[in-house]
């Protein structure tokens, strides 16, 4: 817990980083992440948040099909049902997390069958653009 502040600055300024890139990158069709000022919510983010999150979400060309094969070619982020730790992590929320609900309901709570959820860890910035600019790739 001593360490803790330092590592959600680490990787919030991370997210923040990895989050600009993503919203100007061509086959991510749309982006969300608390502390970019396109944020629907930014104004109340600035007033009850210290700064950016760790959590990013992304919704990629191809649907379901295509973020399947953009989660499968992910080297660094790992496929997980859990976000938050210390390693970078990614889920399909439409099979995982948001399963229960029905399509529609999904569709109405923003979450598409191309959307994937990336909870961004302590490894370089530059190493995860790395690995997401090859898992963009494939997600043609």
């Amino acid at each position: 817990l001593e360490t803790l502040p330092l590592r959600i600055r680490r990787q919030t300024e991370s997210a923040a980083i990895l989050a600009d890139w993503l919203a100007a990158h061509p086959k991510v069709k749309r982006l969300i992440f608390p502390g970019r000022k396109d944020h629907p919510q930014a104004d109340i983010i600035t007033r009850q948040m210290g700064g950016p999150s760790t959590l990013i979400a992304l919704e990629v060309q191809g649907e379901k099909a295509g973020v399947y094969r953009f989660l499968n070619a992910l080297k660094i982020f790992r496929i997980s049902n859990n976000l938050g730790d210390a390693k970078s992590l990614a889920v399909h929320p439409a099979t995982t997390t948001h399963q229960r609900f029905a399509p529609e309901v999904r569709a109405a709570m923003g979450v598409s069958e191309g959307m994937a959820r990336l909870s961004v860890g302590l490894e370089h910035p530059d190493d995860l653009i790395a690995d997401l600019t090859h898992a963009l790739k494939e997600a043609e």
